[in-house]
């Protein structure tokens, strides 16, 4: 009898441990089953699908290129992530366009339980913190800075060994003296006074607004050790003279580009005022013009070559300057030649002209301004300090001024139609008595005038909206350029548009734009009154 219990029992215990192989099989051939599955999605799909804690663990190891995380941060930032409640993925494209990922396939039926995947604060600064860690390993030397500059924003989550390991392995000596800022900033969280005076003498060749909020923040803490007070007061003298050194050179760049495009619309002017003697009042609506033909190409552009939007600026500016050269001929034959020699009429006639261009273009385009978008190559800018941005559209305006400031001096120096027009600008009779035709000069000249201000539009364009009474804004500063650079000389237009330009920008800061305005005129009306001819008088002879 106890040998059947004995084999009854013996016969149990193996049915029980064989049960619990086989549940073990099964569990492992379906973890594996997961895994498999896992593997077959990349990073972003992993991301969507999982929890928070999985999303956190997966950005502080990410198992993907830096690529693919920037491709995740994009998605995120701009609102484009979305998925349905089977964490299929999906991208939302412009004009409502969703598309299944990761083959971007345009989707025809839209899920009903589609969702945007959006994150908290804490996955926001872990997304930024893992392109941080992935960028610092890169090779390209642009990706390891704009990782400290991420690192930065994340002091508390940075480990002091692991930063001090960073600086001791990097190479470049720009990185590496970024990298000791860093280690600086997480030095003087320490207790040691020795230490954090180390630290302050480090931050002193710092040029960030935020370190020199630091210091000063530290400076009215209670109690402070005497040789880390002069330490931190001498560090905010340089650091706060390093910051305004940055500060006035994006004054100057401004005032640069607006030189620039004041130039632009006065060299127009010293043609036609300087050949003709003619104060055309339509120049303003001429550079309005110009502005308005930019809109028109982005709009054609975008209706039937959408594929090449970003291009339509090398189509908009031969455009702008034929369409404002073509209506400044226009004037100049059928409103001012019948009016040369009474500058009175001639003022009077162009400034109807330029009510009537303002309300064509009302009743064309509408009062409304009209919005030329930025291209994409030409949007973003320069960092040069974290204080100090140049855009790349002003850049590009500033180098485009250059260009046509070299074309116009070539064309009127070195061609047989500049020595046309400057033997009519000195002496008119003579010009004609030896065979030129003046009436055609004229002609052409004042298109040429035309079509600078066209380009001015252009470029206007690419730095604000446009209007009907974009021009307005412009002519009265125009002029003051051409009076004060003397009639008809285009070096004096240069060196005029580059003082007024810089100096308005530089009197704005302290005293605001309308005191700044009338301290100008002021100027302007001081420096007429003694050259009366402007910084350079126009050679020749003229016959009373």
């Amino acid at each position: 009898m106890n040998k059947i219990r004995y084999f009854s029992l013996l016969f149990i215990l193996l049915s029980s441990f064989i049960t619990l192989q086989s549940l073990h099989a099964n569990s492992t051939t379906e973890a594996s089953i997961t895994t498999e599955t896992m593997a077959q999605d990349n990073a972003i799909q992993q991301f969507v699908r999982g929890d928070f804690a999985q999303r956190r663990s997966l950005l502080n190891a990410w198992p993907a290129s830096i690529e693919q995380l920037d491709q995740l941060a994009g998605y995120v930032e701009q609102d484009q992530l979305y998925s349905d409640s089977s964490s299929q993925t999906y991208i939302l494209q412009a004009e409502d366009q969703l598309l299944s990922y990761p083959d971007l396939t345009e989707v025809k039926d839209w899920p009903a339980d589609l969702s945007q995947v959006t994150l908290v604060n804490t996955l926001q600064k872990a997304l930024s913190f893992a392109q941080a860690k992935q960028k610092l390993k890169s090779d390209d030397l642009a990706q390891r800075l704009d990782a400290i500059d991420i690192l930065e924003n994340n002091l508390a989550e940075l480990d002091v060994a692991s930063i001090n390991q960073l600086y001791l392995n990097e190479k470049n000596n720009k990185v590496k003296a970024r990298l000791a800022q860093l280690k600086a900033r997480l030095d003087y969280q320490s207790s040691e006074i020795l230490e954090k005076i180390n630290a302050v003498k480090v931050l002193q060749a710092s040029d960030r607004p935020d370190v020199l909020a630091m210091v000063e923040q530290e400076l009215q803490q209670p109690n402070i050790h005497p040789e880390l007070k002069a330490a931190l007061v001498e560090a905010k003298s340089k650091i706060k003279t390093r910051i305004q050194a940055s500060e006035w050179t994006g004054h100057v760049f401004s005032g640069l580009s607006t030189a620039s495009i004041l130039l632009l619309a006065a060299l127009g002017l010293a043609i036609t005022y300087g050949l003709l003697g003619v104060i055309n009042m339509a120049h303003g609506e001429l550079i309005m013009i110009g502005a308005y033909t930019t809109y028109v190409v982005q709009s054609l552009f975008k209706s039937y070559l959408s594929s090449y939007v970003d291009w339509y600026l090398i189509a908009a500016i031969p455009a702008a300057f034929l369409v404002s050269a073509l209506i400044g001929m226009l004037i100049e034959r059928t409103v001012i030649r019948p009016l040369y020699g009474r500058q009175l009429e001639t003022l009077l006639a162009t400034f109807g002209v330029s009510l009537i261009l303002m309300q064509v273009v009302r009743m064309v385009f509408g009062a409304q301004n009209v919005e030329v978008s930025n291209i994409s190559w030409l949007s973003g800018g320069i960092a040069l300090t974290p204080s100090l941005m140049l855009p790349y559209n002003r850049i590009a305006i500033i180098g485009f001024t250059v260009a046509v400031l070299l074309l116009l001096i070539y064309l009127l120096n070195k061609t047989r139609f500049g020595l046309f027009v400057r033997a009519v600008t000195q002496n008119r009779q003579m010009a004609q008595a030896v065979g030129i035709r003046s009436g055609r000069v004229d002609m052409l000249a004042f298109g040429l005038g035309s079509g600078l201000a066209g380009l001015a539009g252009c470029a206007l364009a690419q730095v604000g909206n446009v209007g009907p009474d974009l021009g307005q804004n412009y002519i009265i500063d125009a002029f003051l350029v051409v009076v004060v650079g003397g009639v008809g000389q285009v070096w004096g237009a240069v060196l005029a548009a580059l003082g007024l330009g810089i100096s308005g920008t530089v009197l704005e800061i302290g005293m605001g734009a309308v005191l700044a305005k009338i301290i100008l005129l002021v100027l302007v009306i001081l420096f007429i009154q003694k050259r009366p001819q402007g910084l350079f008088a126009i050679k020749g002879r003229f016959v009373e």
